[in-house]
């Protein structure tokens, strides 16, 4: 009895809703951190390669051995880190726009057919059942 008082009963369905607005909600925290792989990834790409263009890079690479070795390898990896965060951006934004599509389809679904069980059991919004 205990159990039963715990864990009210739900149907399927609220499960499920329930389930798809957690995604949606954890859907925008995805989309926030996409748009900053789109945005700081070239941003940082971009600087690296100034940087590695520069003038007096090539002086610094020559005049201080320890911290031109060091860097060159922080430099190659801010850019290799990059292309791989702006890729998997790209891949993520794809994914989060079909998201998207698939989500109002199913919410326009469900009204369709919230809709066609009311009317079919002559319901209004307003009543309780």
């Amino acid at each position: 009895m205990e159990d039963a008082e715990k864990y009210p009963n739900h149907s399927i369905r609220d499960v499920i809703e329930s389930f798809v607005e957690q995604i949606q909600s954890t859907r925008k925290l995805l989309f926030g951190i996409t748009i900053s792989a789109l945005i700081l990834a070239p941003l940082a790409m971009g600087l690296s390669v100034y940087l590695v263009k520069h003038e007096h890079f090539f002086f610094i690479l020559d005049e201080y051995d320890e911290f031109g070795t060091f860097l060159v390898i922080l430099l190659v990896t801010v850019i290799i880190v990059s292309s791989i965060w702006l890729g998997l951006g790209i891949r993520q934004f794809a994914m989060l726009k079909s998201w998207n599509a698939r989500y109002s389809s199913y919410i326009k679904k469900k009204e369709k057919l919230d809709e066609k069980i009311s009317s079919s059991f002559e319901l209004d919004e307003d009543q309780e059942t």
